[in-house]
């Protein structure tokens, strides 16, 4: 089964959709991967989701990734006395270090919070709801004047769009939920709450190259270390909802923007996440705002484009992916897609491989090659070919499972599990038989075919070989 556009769908799992017919309806409707939320799952219900994946993936003869989103730590309101209070602009607050409080104090049993916390920085609650800007701080209290106010109550979530919090980015829980993931074979792993470049390097050398390991940008903070964060990370997510809570609202597209650009630069895929269709939650079809939402993702060449509780908990989750299909075909039919997308190729760095699938770009369209067939071990090769976003579509043939299911993710990437090409002949004739009978090449056409050279080193991408498809 072959996909009709490049850039990639990544559907949520959840009350909505996690029965294995839906999970068929999803696939059948544009999915490509298939993410689970670790805050709403426990590892039983883990188990059963991966297993209703894999026997997908063996019905449909196609690699199907699995991602798990890591909840992260969660930072938020103790028990407020009296319950539910009424706070207003220009009110004097003190908040204090503990579970719950007295009086009119406001209590956040998070000491690793009043550690880090200085005058000037802001406190947002309740996703943004309340505003607080900090006074003064100590180590177990602080006062703070309400800039924006509205009712407290207790539990709602806290976000420090200012502070550096003294905490890593995976809990006791997330440690736990990872360890129970990675023997299920799962095969992306979604990072929450990353501050700095430690919080990816302490999970890629937990995961061990076991899956990739994806970090989240959703707070203001993780934007200084963006490039040492992309450098580190095997993909990147836009994660506007928090993003979206800690930044002013208006900032949000042009972050988005700029995150998306640092990827493509880096060749590392970039996934855009987050209310994308979230009035078809409750609706059938989308709101005019949304569409264009999704259409700017695709315009700007992000590897894929995410359904969080449209698809999970939402009344119409197929429909939800289809109208995402169809979006996403849409553009990529446009007049302006094309000439866009070669507007913000980067130049090559100055590697070996770099030069060859810049190459390849050229040649393809010189020759208007019906495909690309990338030989791969390790998923390098593939990934830049994608990294080069050419008109022809990419046909990833690798001997590794893992890293078939992996290349889902990445934009124009139709990924082929197949046993390792013997010698350069065997590579060539079966990455024409191939394009032939995966249903992108008619005898006569001519593909580019791109290896590294000896077989079997990973990221040594150094050849390539124009080919005539034959008729077989």
């Amino acid at each position: 089964m072959r996909r009709k556009r490049k850039i990639k769908i990544v559907a949520t799992l959840g009350p909505s959709s996690a029965t294995p017919e839906r999970i068929r309806a999803l696939f059948d409707a544009g999915a490509d991967v298939f993410r689970i939320n670790m805050s709403h799952a426990s590892h039983e219900m883990l188990a059963e989701r991966v297993s209703y994946l894999r026997a997908l993936e063996k019905s449909v003869e196609r690699p199907v990734a699995i991602l798990i989103d890591l909840q992260g730590p969660k930072i938020r309101l103790g028990t407020l006395s009296g319950g539910i209070r009424e706070v207003g602009v220009g009110d004097r607050l003190r908040l204090v270090c503990a579970a719950t409080a007295e009086g009119s104090d406001i209590p956040i049993p998070h000491p690793e919070v009043f550690a880090a916390l200085k005058a000037g920085e802001y406190i947002l609650i309740d996703d943004g709801k309340i505003r607080l800007r900090i006074e003064e701080a100590t180590r177990d209290s602080a006062e703070a004047t309400v800039e924006v106010g509205g009712p407290l109550r207790d539990k709602k979530g806290v976000n420090l769009p200012d502070t550096v919090l003294p905490i890593p980015a995976m809990t006791e829980k997330d440690r736990s939920d990872l360890e129970a993931a990675l023997k299920l074979g799962i095969d992306w792993v979604a990072l929450s709450f990353v501050q700095r470049p430690e919080d990816v390097a302490e999970v890629k050398k937990i995961v061990a190259g076991r899956a990739g390991v994806l970090a989240k940008i959703e707070k203001p903070k993780a934007l200084d270390w963006l490039p040492d964060i992309i450098d580190l990370a095997d993909a990147i997510m836009v994660a506007r909802g928090d993003l979206g809570v800690e930044l002013p609202v208006q900032q949000v597209p042009g972050k988005q923007k700029y995150i998306i650009s640092m990827c493509r630069r880096a060749g590392k895929p970039v996934v855009v996440a987050t209310q994308m269709l979230e009035s078809m939650i409750t609706a059938p079809v989308p709101t005019r705002a949304e569409v264009s939402d999704v259409a700017s993702a695709v315009f700007d060449g992000a590897d894929a484009v995410m359904l969080s509780a449209e698809s999970a908990a939402g009344q119409y989750p197929i429909e939800a992916v289809t109208m995402m299909n169809e979006i996403a075909i849409s553009v990529e039919r446009d007049p302006l897609y094309a000439s866009i997308i070669d507007s913000q190729r980067n130049p090559p760095e100055q590697t070996t491989p770099d030069a060859i699938m810049s190459a390849v770009h050229e040649v393809t369209q010189t020759i208007h090659a019906s495909a690309v067939v990338c030989w791969t071990k390790s998923g390098a090769t593939a990934i830049r070919a994608s990294r080069e976003r050419a008109d022809a579509p990419i046909i990833a043939l690798t001997p590794s499972l893992d890293i078939s299911r992996r290349l889902t993710l990445a934009w124009g990437l139709h990924s082929v599990y197949t046993e390792d090409a013997q010698d350069l002949d065997d590579m060539v004739d079966r990455a024409c038989r191939f394009a032939l009978q995966e249903g992108f090449s008619k005898p006569g056409q001519r593909i580019v075919v791109t290896a590294g050279v000896p077989l079997r080193t990973p990221g040594a991408t150094n050849m390539l070989r124009v080919a005539f498809v034959g008729g077989k």
